[in-house]
């Protein structure tokens, strides 16, 4: 397995909020985690460590070579169910961190499929032939008028609101977590991010970036050319592949 991965603070924030944390299991299995923490510096900084450090906690003392699909879902949802538990409860005994929480994207990929589970609106693609899919969508009041019709994708990337999410992991006790299970070939690379990726680079760009092959100079290049259209927020970007 190959992963390459890289956060940034961006030009205009005085702290890095997201957090990631990506490795290898036994059998040629991967695994990555990544979180967009909100809620003030020192809560949005404190949820998205800790939810990343729980969640890879979780993933590595729980995972068994040869799990099933209906395992590695229940293994996922259990590890952020529980991160976000301990999160919640973190931000209601301390007044600093009161309302504090975070995005959280959490993958394994194992025998060329890739497991999905997520919560926000930090994004999971896969990139396959030149073509760029997004496998995850977004828990957000903007995508929730693009579903209804009131809103075109194209103006839900300028509308003010798109930073609004409707789900985070420590926010109430209970999280409703989406999951899903894609196919993922040889030369397809699995691309999780958080949003100061997608809110400053576009689709086609991402497939230009990524187009020669160089796979373990993507994460950088994107990163890069997030912080060259304006670079407005933290960018945490892993890529995963064969």
């Amino acid at each position: 397995m190959k992963i390459v991965a890289k956060t940034d603070i961006g030009l205009r924030r005085s702290s890095n909020q997201d957090s990631y944390a990506a490795g290898e299991l036994p059998g040629s299995v991967a695994w990555a985690v990544v979180c967009d923490g909100m809620g003030g510096a020192a809560g949005g900084n404190y949820a998205s460590s800790t939810a990343v450090k729980l969640i890879s906690e979780r993933i590595s003392a729980s995972y068994r070579v040869g799990m099933g699909s209906n395992s590695i879902r229940n293994m996922l949802i259990s590890a952020i169910t529980a991160a976000n538990v301990s999160v919640y409860d973190i931000s209601k005994a301390n007044e600093e961190l009161s309302g504090m929480g975070t995005t959280v994207v959490a993958t394994i990929v194992s025998d060329g499929r890739a497991y999905v589970a997520h919560a926000g609106d930090s994004r999971a693609y896969i990139l396959s032939d030149g073509n760029l899919r997004q496998i995850t969508k977004d828990h957000s009041i903007v995508q929730e008028m693009v579903d209804r019709g009131r809103l075109t994708p194209d103006e839900a990337k300028d509308d003010p609101r798109k930073n609004i999410i409707t789900r985070a992991l420590g926010v109430s006790e209970e999280l409703r977590i989406d999951f899903c299970e894609e196919l993922i070939d040889e030369d397809d690379v699995l691309l999780i991010c958080t949003d100061g990726l997608t809110n400053y680079i576009e689709s086609n760009e991402i497939c230009e970036i990524t187009s020669d092959g160089n796979f373990y100079e993507y994460a950088e290049r994107l990163v890069n050319r997030a912080n060259e259209n304006g670079g407005g927020d933290n960018i945490t970007v892993v890529t995963v592949s064969y």
